[in-house]
């Protein structure tokens, strides 16, 4: 393993005594129990070029005032304020260049964008605002520069050591920019954890081969992969078994023995050939819980391998499959990252949507702007836990807490994004 035991990020031991729970858990329970579980990841030092989507764990700081100097902003003249209308131009103050020094307060010097201001000037004029024949820049008539205009401050924009990038943020292009324009050519981040998909059953085949009636595609396996990778986890090692018990046996030992997280699909329920639950037990993974009151995704499991692997063992129909990883694997990985952003986002229902007395309701949406600037959810009703051909149009499931009759349209709801 990549840790050694008792060191692994997800490992923790008060959780793995926990007894087993037999009675459907409400979601926030289940959340809580999976946050609660896992540990934070460990740090690892990158380049800057490796750094792109990773979680930041370390304070970046100014490595100098910003700008470094006064800078020019615009293409014109550098001049001292109160000079007359017509002044000879004694030179040129190009960017990546010393300063020059403005010694005669009644000439000017030809700047250019991002130069350093000249010393003895104190205003610049636009390239706009000039005529320049031979050797000598005119003033447009009525035209009166302001003072100090056009000049961007050294450290206007942050002092030498002040704080710009925090712990648990994501690194996106611009905080890349920040890295690399404060001399940040390594940086530290979480680590990622060791990913394994695993798709149990018979009537399971890979996507580019032939397919019977009775046979269906490993479409799961392809949109958590999908989801890990557009959410920076990188790329998770597949495996699949059959309604066997001795090779799901065979598939989860190897699985659990190379991976950190290990994110199996199918066989959790409760039928003759649903072996996951008690290979799992026999492989010494410790069950943290077994069924979520919610729909759909009922069938939700849990648990901690004997080396603390974390294991999640979802539904296999396929929207069951994506509700549960959408709402507990993505959450779970990125607060273990230490990341600060939430999955979680509030939002207004479009229409009315139907409540369940008992249980929590997952559905599709799509969102939309409307033009007060408000977000809304419109749902996509689908009529099983295996009919995911719609999912493509929509953005991610609505919560749905439960209750009576229906949530009026207008209410505020969790959407939680694929």
């Amino acid at each position: 393993m990549l840790f050694p035991y008792g060191t692994l990020p997800f490992y923790k031991p008060d959780m793995m005594s926990r007894p087993p729970q037999e009675s459907a858990l409400g979601v926030a329970e289940a959340e809580t129990l999976i946050r609660r579980t896992l540990r934070p990841l460990g740090t690892e030092r990158v380049a800057l070029g490796a750094a792109a989507g990773r979680i930041l764990r370390e304070t970046i700081a100014a490595e100098r005032d910003q700008p470094p100097y006064d800078r020019v902003m615009m293409d014109g003249i550098a001049l001292r304020h109160g000079a007359p209308a017509r002044l000879p131009i004694l030179g040129t103050q190009r960017a990546g260049m010393p300063a020059l020094n403005l010694t005669d307060p009644s000439g000017c010097i030809e700047t250019m964008t991002g130069a350093m201001c000249p010393a003895g000037a104190d205003t610049i004029v636009p390239v706009e605002r000039i005529t320049r024949v031979d050797g000598v820049a005119t003033l447009e008539p009525g035209y009166t520069p302001v003072p100090g205009q056009f000049i961007h401050r050294r450290g206007s924009d942050c002092r030498a050591g002040e704080a710009l990038l925090s712990p648990g943020t994501r690194l996106s292009a611009p905080a890349l920019a920040v890295l690399a324009g404060n001399g940040v050519a390594e940086v530290a981040v979480s680590r990622r954890p060791r990913l394994a998909i695993l798709s149990t059953g018979d009537e399971l085949v890979p996507v580019d081969g032939p397919v019977r009636d009775w046979e269906i595609r490993r479409s799961n396996e392809e949109a958590i992969a999908a989801s890990l990778a557009l959410h920076g986890f990188g790329e998770a090692e597949r495996f699949w078994a059959p309604d066997d018990p001795d090779a799901t046996m065979a598939v989860m030992t190897r699985a659990l023995a190379e991976r950190d997280v290990v994110i199996l699909s199918g066989g959790v329920s409760m039928g003759d050939f649903d072996y996951v639950p008690q290979a799992l037990e026999q492989l010494g993974v410790r069950r943290i819980f077994h069924r979520v009151a919610q729909r759909p995704g009922r069938p939700l499991w849990f648990g901690l391998g004997p080396q603390g692997q974390a294991v999640f063992a979802l539904p296999g129909n396929p929207v069951s499959a994506m509700t549960c990883f959408t709402r507990y694997v993505l959450p779970a990985l990125t607060a273990a990252e230490g990341a600060t952003e939430s999955r979680a986002v509030p939002l207004a229902l479009a229409e009315d949507a139907p409540r369940l007395p008992d249980l929590t309701r997952f559905m599709p949406a799509r969102l939309t702007h409307a033009a007060s600037g408000q977000t809304l959810a419109h749902l996509l009703p689908v009529s099983t836990s295996g009919d995911f051909n719609h999912l493509g149009s929509t953005d991610g499931i609505v919560e749905i807490p439960p209750g009576d009759g229906a949530a009026p349209a207008g209410s505020a709801v969790t959407f939680h994004g694929w």
